[in-house]
Protein backbone atom coordinates (compact mmCIF):
# COMPACT_ATOMS: atom_id res chain seq x y z
CA UNK A 1 0.00 0.00 0.00
CA UNK A 2 1.57 3.31 -1.04
CA UNK A 3 2.22 6.04 1.73
CA UNK A 4 -0.17 8.45 2.04
CA UNK A 5 0.34 11.67 1.01
CA UNK A 6 1.16 13.25 4.54
CA UNK A 7 3.17 10.38 5.40
CA UNK A 8 5.90 10.78 2.58
CA UNK A 9 5.68 14.70 3.34
CA UNK A 10 6.52 13.85 7.19
CA UNK A 11 9.25 11.20 6.30
CA UNK A 12 10.70 13.79 3.62
CA UNK A 13 10.73 16.74 6.87
CA UNK A 14 11.99 13.79 8.94
CA UNK A 15 15.25 13.73 6.70
CA UNK A 16 15.81 17.27 5.58
CA UNK A 17 17.12 17.95 9.24
CA UNK A 18 19.79 15.39 8.68
CA UNK A 19 21.29 16.82 6.28
CA UNK A 20 21.15 20.84 7.77
CA UNK A 21 22.66 19.16 10.56
CA UNK A 22 25.35 17.64 8.68
CA UNK A 23 26.10 20.43 7.33
CA UNK A 24 25.98 23.03 10.25
CA UNK A 25 27.92 20.14 12.26
CA UNK A 26 31.03 20.63 9.07
CA UNK A 27 31.05 23.96 9.56
CA UNK A 28 31.21 23.64 13.24
CA UNK A 29 33.88 20.95 12.71
CA UNK A 30 36.06 22.83 10.23
CA UNK A 31 35.84 26.05 12.54
CA UNK A 32 37.10 24.16 15.77
CA UNK A 33 39.62 22.30 14.21
CA UNK A 34 41.17 25.23 12.79
CA UNK A 35 40.31 27.10 16.03
CA UNK A 36 41.69 24.52 18.13
CA UNK A 37 45.47 24.00 15.94
CA UNK A 38 46.15 27.70 15.78
CA UNK A 39 45.99 27.55 19.92
CA UNK A 40 48.26 24.26 19.78
CA UNK A 41 50.43 26.12 17.40
CA UNK A 42 50.62 29.23 19.12
CA UNK A 43 51.53 27.09 22.33
CA UNK A 44 54.21 25.54 20.46
CA UNK A 45 55.90 28.88 19.22
CA UNK A 46 55.83 30.49 22.27
CA UNK A 47 59.55 29.34 23.36
CA UNK A 48 60.25 30.85 19.87
CA UNK A 49 58.89 34.11 21.05
CA UNK A 50 57.24 34.80 17.76
CA UNK A 51 53.77 35.07 16.87
CA UNK A 52 51.58 33.36 15.01
CA UNK A 53 51.23 36.30 12.89
CA UNK A 54 54.68 36.74 12.95
CA UNK A 55 54.89 33.31 11.71
CA UNK A 56 52.62 33.41 9.05
CA UNK A 57 54.59 35.93 7.58
CA UNK A 58 57.73 34.66 7.36
CA UNK A 59 56.11 31.40 6.03
CA UNK A 60 54.98 33.33 3.17
CA UNK A 61 58.14 34.94 2.30
CA UNK A 62 59.97 31.89 2.42
CA UNK A 63 58.08 30.65 0.08
CA UNK A 64 58.08 34.06 -2.10
CA UNK A 65 61.01 36.13 -0.74
CA UNK A 66 60.71 39.89 -1.43
CA UNK A 67 56.44 40.13 -1.58
CA UNK A 68 55.71 43.83 -1.53
CA UNK A 69 54.04 44.66 1.93
CA UNK A 70 50.59 45.03 -0.53
CA UNK A 71 51.24 41.15 -1.63
CA UNK A 72 51.48 39.96 2.39
CA UNK A 73 48.57 41.98 3.24
CA UNK A 74 46.65 40.41 0.60
CA UNK A 75 47.82 36.69 1.42
CA UNK A 76 47.44 37.44 4.98
CA UNK A 77 43.76 39.01 5.01
CA UNK A 78 45.03 41.54 6.63
CA UNK A 79 44.74 45.78 6.06
CA UNK A 80 48.14 47.08 5.34
CA UNK A 81 48.52 48.93 8.34
CA UNK A 82 48.82 45.68 10.15
CA UNK A 83 50.98 44.01 8.11
CA UNK A 84 53.35 47.17 8.03
CA UNK A 85 53.69 46.80 12.07
CA UNK A 86 54.09 43.03 12.29
CA UNK A 87 57.08 43.88 9.23
CA UNK A 88 58.00 46.57 11.80
CA UNK A 89 58.07 44.19 15.09
CA UNK A 90 60.14 41.98 12.51
CA UNK A 91 62.97 44.14 11.45
CA UNK A 92 63.74 45.21 14.82
CA UNK A 93 64.01 42.06 15.81
CA UNK A 94 66.64 41.43 12.48
CA UNK A 95 64.34 38.72 11.05
CA UNK A 96 63.31 40.64 7.89
CA UNK A 97 63.70 44.26 6.03
CA UNK A 98 62.80 45.83 3.95
CA UNK A 99 64.13 47.43 0.28
CA UNK A 100 62.44 50.03 -2.21
CA UNK A 101 61.26 48.08 -5.22
CA UNK A 102 63.45 48.57 -8.00
CA UNK A 103 61.28 50.12 -10.63
CA UNK A 104 58.93 51.66 -8.36
CA UNK A 105 60.70 53.92 -5.33
CA UNK A 106 56.90 53.98 -3.73
CA UNK A 107 56.59 49.93 -3.08
CA UNK A 108 58.51 48.30 -0.52
CA UNK A 109 59.82 44.75 -0.71
CA UNK A 110 59.74 42.51 2.36
CA UNK A 111 63.11 40.21 2.70
CA UNK A 112 64.35 37.57 4.56
CA UNK A 113 67.46 37.83 6.97
CA UNK A 114 69.67 35.62 7.51
CA UNK A 115 68.76 35.03 11.35
CA UNK A 116 64.90 34.67 10.22
CA UNK A 117 66.37 31.38 8.00
CA UNK A 118 67.48 29.44 11.05
CA UNK A 119 63.98 30.51 12.89
CA UNK A 120 61.82 29.12 10.09
CA UNK A 121 64.16 26.07 10.37
CA UNK A 122 63.04 25.60 13.94
CA UNK A 123 59.08 26.30 13.37
CA UNK A 124 58.96 24.17 10.93
CA UNK A 125 60.44 20.98 13.01
CA UNK A 126 57.79 22.69 15.65
CA UNK A 127 55.18 22.62 13.24
CA UNK A 128 55.90 18.55 12.15
CA UNK A 129 55.89 17.38 15.74
CA UNK A 130 52.86 18.79 15.78
CA UNK A 131 51.26 17.69 12.41
CA UNK A 132 52.52 13.77 14.17
CA UNK A 133 50.21 14.43 17.33
CA UNK A 134 47.23 16.17 15.45
CA UNK A 135 47.35 13.21 12.94
CA UNK A 136 47.95 10.54 15.23
CA UNK A 137 45.44 7.45 14.44
CA UNK A 138 44.46 8.59 10.64
CA UNK A 139 45.35 6.49 8.00
CA UNK A 140 46.88 7.68 4.57
CA UNK A 141 43.74 6.94 2.76
CA UNK A 142 41.52 8.88 5.63
CA UNK A 143 43.92 11.99 5.41
CA UNK A 144 43.91 11.88 1.60
CA UNK A 145 40.22 11.98 1.11
CA UNK A 146 40.01 14.52 3.76
CA UNK A 147 42.82 16.74 1.66
CA UNK A 148 40.63 16.24 -1.37
CA UNK A 149 37.59 16.99 0.36
CA UNK A 150 38.96 20.20 1.82
CA UNK A 151 40.68 21.14 -1.51
CA UNK A 152 37.82 21.09 -3.64
CA UNK A 153 35.64 23.14 -0.42
CA UNK A 154 38.51 25.95 -0.56
CA UNK A 155 38.48 25.82 -4.47
CA UNK A 156 34.53 26.18 -4.31
CA UNK A 157 35.09 29.20 -1.91
CA UNK A 158 37.29 30.74 -3.88
CA UNK A 159 35.57 30.80 -7.04
CA UNK A 160 32.08 31.84 -5.19
CA UNK A 161 34.23 34.67 -3.82
CA UNK A 162 35.57 35.67 -6.49
CA UNK A 163 31.96 35.76 -8.54
CA UNK A 164 30.40 38.99 -8.23
CA UNK A 165 27.41 39.16 -5.65
CA UNK A 166 24.58 39.17 -6.56
CA UNK A 167 21.35 41.48 -5.65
Amino acid sequence: MPASPSATAAAAAAAAPKSIDWELRLGFLIHDVSRLRRSAFDRCLKPLNVTRSQWWVLAYLSREDGMTQSQLAEELDLGKVAVGGLIDRLEKTGLVRRDADATDRRVNRVFLEPKSKALIAKMRKVSHRLNVQILSGLDDVALESTAVTLDAMKRNLLVYLQTPEQT
